[in-house]
This record gives structure tokens, sequence and C-alpha cells, in this order.
């Protein structure tokens, strides 16, 4: 029987705004840099942080879950971000989310456990520059300042009223992740473009 399913080329939900994001890059001089980071795996995971599973998922993939709250932890290519006591959000790189679900399974056994793919909820958006704090700051309550949100810090908070997931990198110059909703990821970027153009 021939295969008859459609075959739908991906696209990202801010594929429309790349050019836009790359002329206020250019226009910034450096001053923010914005991109989309398309199609990051996404992977919720819950279990008891004091049991055996946490330990196992641990050896695993290679990092430990992060246990104080609102930070992040990453090894290689794989961040795992703190949720709550009992949750965590892995992201890896793109398509790397049956790996890691099958990993974590495998790893807990018997374990109670719940392994999620939330890959096509949210899309990323890379901010950096001199002025990335300053940017997110006119929308975001945080305290963005490096002594409370610095690198390898992470919130579920809101920038310009759309709840997001903010993500402090801890690699050089780095900046921030912003982990918003597709469904709002061009509203988000929209008013990122417009407060941007204070620094062109």
């Amino acid at each position: 029987m021939a295969d008859t399913a459609l075959s739908v080329p991906r696209r990202s939900p801010l594929a429309g705004a790349a050019d836009r994001l790359a002329a206020a890059t250019r226009a910034s001089g450096g001053a923010v840099r914005l991109a989309e980071l398309p199609f990051l795996a996404q992977v919720t995971v819950r279990l008891d942080a004091k049991g055996a599973a946490a330990d196992a998922v641990g050896l695993a993939l290679g990092l430990q879950l992060p246990l104080e709250p609102n930070t992040v932890v990453r090894a290689g290519e794989l961040t795992a971000l703190w949720f709550g006591p009992d949750e965590w959000l892995l992201v890896g790189p793109p398509g790397s989310q049956r790996d890691l679900e099958s990993r974590i399974r495998s790893a807990t056994g018997d374990e109670p456990v719940s392994v999620t793919d939330v890959s096509a909820q949210r899309t990323t958006l890379l901010v950096t520059g001199s002025r990335a704090r300053d940017l997110l700051a006119h929308g975001c309550p945080l305290d963005l300042h490096p002594r409370a949100f610095g690198a390898g810090r992470c919130a579920q908070t809101t920038l310009a009223r759309t709840h997001i997931v903010l993500v402090a990198r801890d690699e050089p110059r780095a900046g921030f992740w912003v982990l918003v909703r597709s469904s709002f990821a061009g509203y988000l970027t929209d008013w990122l473009l417009d407060a941007a153009a204070e620094y062109v």
C-alpha cells in the first residue's frame, strides 16, 4: 500500500520575521541581537527529586537535574531548567526529543516518572548584546540586574504581558533565551522589535 500521508515542510512560528530580526540586529550596531532558535527539543520531566529516578535520569543524561529554584544546569548541548520541586524542562538540539524521552524512560524503569514532549508548544528567541537586559527590562517585571538574575538563572514570568520562560545563558556573551508559546511568538517579536528601535 502506498504511503498517502501528506508531507508538509516544518515552518517555525517566526520564519516570516527572520529578516526583520536580522535588520534590527544590524541597525543596533551590536547593542542588541535578536534571532529565533527554531525547533529546539523541549521535554518536561516530573519525578521525585529525592528518589532513585532523579539519580538515574542524571546518569542517563550526563547532567544532574537542578535542585535550587530557578536555576539551570547545562552539559554540552543539553540544558535542564528547574520548573518546580518535582518538575524540569529539558532543552536540547532540534530533533533530540525522542532520544531524550527514551533515555529517561529506560533509566527510570518502574520508578514513577512523567515525560512529555512539549517541543511544539514554544519557540525560542535569542536576545543578546550589550543592551539585552535593558531591552527585556522594558516589559519584564523581574529584577534583571546580574546580581539578581545572573548567568545560570531561569524563571517563568511575563514579557510584554506574555507568559514566557526566561533563561540567562551561562556561556560568555550568550545573553538570554526567551521561550514563548508559538501562538504568541509573533506578537512578542513585534514588541521586541518596537522596543529595540530605541537602540538604532
